[in-house]
């Protein structure tokens, strides 16, 4: 087992990764601690985001700015800055921006397990559509299943 780590980092650093038309932004991982959870910031632009899926672990989110439309269980909610938003471990979920100005929101996950699944995609789906029949065995792969 890991040990927890100190971690700040400044506006402009940290690992940043392009995911289906989106941009996720490591900003503490499972390796600062042990595990236990992780923080990402997602840029979703107008249309883009995460179709409705569902995994084991928790997810929080915070919407920073701009507007997302969220599909949580069998709710559709319109979220603004300011709004919070929690999925249960099992819950089917995701999210879409739905702002002219892309939407910016914090994701938190207990226990961490995320980051594994968005660097793969990162490293593995390219050219959009051909590569997007790559994305459900990704999934799988991250104990992440859409719907």
């Amino acid at each position: 087992m890991t040990s927890k780590t100190e971690r700040y980092q400044k506006r402009h650093e940290g690992e940043v990764r392009g995911v289906l038309g989106t941009e996720v932004k490591f900003l503490c991982t499972s390796s600062h601690t042990a595990g236990g959870f992780s923080i990402l910031e997602v840029v979703l632009p107008k249309g883009r985001g995460a179709p409705p899926h569902h995994h084991p672990w928790d997810e929080a989110y915070y919407l920073i700015s701009g507007g997302v439309e969220f599909h949580l269980g069998d709710n559709r909610l319109a979220m603004a800055a300011g709004d919070f938003i929690y999925a249960p471990g099992g819950t089917v979920h995701g999210f879409t921006g739905a702002s002219e100005a892309p939407a910016r929101m914090l994701v938190f996950d207990s226990p961490a397990h995320s980051e594994a699944f968005f660097r793969e995609l990162d490293s593995e789906v390219k050219l959009m559509p051909d590569d997007l029949a790559k994305v459900p065995a990704i999934g799988r792969r991250h104990k992440l299943t859409f719907v």
